[in-house]
């Protein structure tokens, strides 16, 4: 067997069902392999920064990790902001080069590059992958693939990369299989820490449940829901858990953080207890004034990751473990107990929520953001998934999207990068085979445009929704706040074009509104077609800022537009 048909079985083999790519010289072989196998879908896309994203959105869905593939030099390079994308937001990926012929590889020359496009997309890549790797043995292929995909799908998941040299791809193996792979050891917590976490849980008075996205890569999601239903403490959430509770729970509270919903930063200041779960805990949730997050309160710190527990915030009880068991024998041990009527801390909240809405924080002539959001969730019942971009709009979701139990949320937020909401959404879209909400601004949609020609050339049930500004909001706002209204390159130099004109290049059918009196129908003709690609340009006023955020150098309950930042934000 030839090493690219094995590459081919074994993907099949490990369930990817779509192989993401830019056709290219280096990988040619792979790809006539994939294509002759017949098995999995070789989707072409514009870019192989859209292969990665779509990739990443496959891996967060599945739990199978997304595969993309690019050829030497320019084509690897692109993947490279995805590589990232996943591996900050542990996302389970495989990534797959090509590379020059080893004859034509430099080796210890002191040259730049001998082969053409020859370029080291290994030692490029090590620092945003849990490893890189470049095949020159054939006989070492099958082992490590195998040892690819255990690393990518175990402990803390994470993004693998396997460059392979042309010639290396066409080489005859032994066709033995890779044995199975070895159970993965975890870490054991001793019951006499569950019993502490859960005796502090019992005697707090406003105690409070902080989930990020740890617990939807660890698959323990049911586990969360359950331990929340027995213990009955409010749960708020970080940006990539917004889906962790469906809106409508009662013990959901929102958004935490420097764009986190008001009541929910003023809840946190009010508790005495905070159990994370899967969450760094990084600025954008505990804003700059880190002392006063901790203040007033203890805090378990439950990851599996060591080097995220008492890094930025001194002080946290730590208990290192994977969530999945932990959660397990958590819930087995909740359930054996009696717990205090939270009435009264709830309603708390509640009080709070009520006095500060999200639908008041933005006052701007025209379409409400956060009023949109929620008007697109009830429109948006068939939607399996949201997907969204990065700017301000990635706000307003994060904050006012109403998500059902069946429904998720998938965002780029580490990495943080305009332009992965359009493949990503390809990728959701591919990954569940079901309609796919796309929220974009119109800053983040020119970066992947051309991705619009997959969705068309596929037809994916895709709704695509740009809130266009004319601007790059979240950078103009930045600007507002520290450059005295100076807006170079964010509305000064700046444009957009008319994205429903572009939707129909594409053959998609579109439409614009500017107006909350045209904005119903819109929506309703958005879902006419629910398995057809559909564009909906929505403009937005330039003023229209994120708000609430916190105020820098501030503690996270004094925010923005009423507290002023002390100094310029470092993040």
């Amino acid at each position: 067997m030839r090493v690219a048909d094995f590459v081919a079985d074994y993907l099949h083999r490990q369930g990817v069902s779509c192989v993401y790519e830019v056709i290219g010289g280096m990988i040619t072989r792979l790809v006539d392999a994939i294509h002759q196998q017949g098995q999995i879908r070789l989707i072409s896309v514009h870019h192989e920064q859209a292969a990665a994203f779509a990739a990443d959105a496959m891996g967060r869905l599945t739990g199978i990790p997304g595969v993309a593939m690019g050829t030497s030099g320019p084509g690897a390079t692109n993947l490279l902001t995805g590589i990232g994308s996943c591996y900050f937001d542990s996302v389970p990926a495989i990534f797959i080069t090509g590379q020059v012929n080893q004859n034509e590889q430099k080796g210890n020359r002191p040259t730049r590059q001998l082969g053409f496009q020859e370029t080291d997309i290994v030692a490029i890549a090590k620092p945003i992958t849990k490893a890189a790797w470049q095949i020159n043995d054939p006989d070492q292929v099958p082992h490590l693939f195998q040892q690819a995909f255990q690393l990518a799908t175990s402990g803390r998941p994470g993004p693998v990369l396997l460059d392979i040299p042309m010639d290396v791809q066409g080489s005859e193996i032994n066709t033995t299989q890779p044995g199975t792979s070895a159970v993965e050891q975890l870490s054991a917590v001793s019951e006499e820490v569950f019993n502490d976490v859960l005796r502090a849980l019992s005697v707090a008075e406003r105690p409070l449940i902080l989930v990020g996205g740890g617990v939807r890569s660890a698959g323990a999601i049911p586990l969360l829901r359950q331990l929340v239903d027995v213990v009955q403490v409010p749960v708020v959430n970080s940006l990539i858990a917004i889906d962790a509770l469906p809106y409508r729970h009662p013990l959901r509270v929102g958004l935490i953080g420097t764009y986190g919903n008001r009541w929910v930063n003023l809840a946190v200041g009010r508790s005495d207890l905070i159990l994370v779960l899967g969450s760094r805990l990084d600025i954008r949730q505990t804003g700059a004034a880190v002392s006063a997050f901790k203040a007033g309160r203890v805090v378990y710190h439950v990851d599996i990751d060591e080097g995220e527990i008492n890094n930025r915030l001194q002080g946290c009880k730590p208990i290192v473990a994977h969530l999945r068991p932990f959660l397990t024998c958590l819930v087995k041990a909740a359930s054996m107990r009696q717990w205090q009527d939270r009435t009264d801390w709830i309603s708390e909240i509640q009080g709070l929520r009520e006095k500060w809405p999200d639908t008041h924080e933005v006052q701007v002539p025209g379409i409400n953001p956060n009023a949109l959001m929620h008007e697109l969730s009830r429109i948006s019942k068939p939607a399996a998934v949201f997907v969204v971009d990065v700017g301000n709009h990635q706000m307003w979701a994060a904050q006012s999207l109403e998500l059902n139990d069946h429904q998720r949320f998938i965002t780029s937020g580490g990495m943080g990068a305009m332009g992965f909401a359009l493949p990503a959404a390809m990728g959701a879209s591919l990954a569940i085979g079901m309609p796919v909400v796309m929220i974009a601004g119109d800053g983040g949609m020119q970066i992947n445009i051309q991705e619009l020609q997959t969705i068309a050339h596929h037809r994916l049930p895709i709704k695509i929704v740009v809130l266009n500004n004319h601007s790059l909001g979240m950078v103009r706002q930045f600007q507002q706040s520290y450059f005295q209204e100076r807006y170079p390159a964010t509305c000064w130099g700046y444009s957009a074009p008319d994205f429903s004109k572009v939707a129909g290049a594409y053959r998609i059918e579109s439409l614009s509104v500017s107006d909350n009196r045209s904005l119903p129908a819109a929506l309703e003709k958005m879902w006419i077609k629910p398995q057809e690609p559909f564009l909906l340009q929505i403009y937005i006023d330039v003023s229209a800022n994120a708000y609430p955020k916190i105020a820098f150098g501030h503690p996270m309950t004094e925010m923005e537009p009423f507290a002023k930042p002390l100094e310029m934000e470092c993040t």
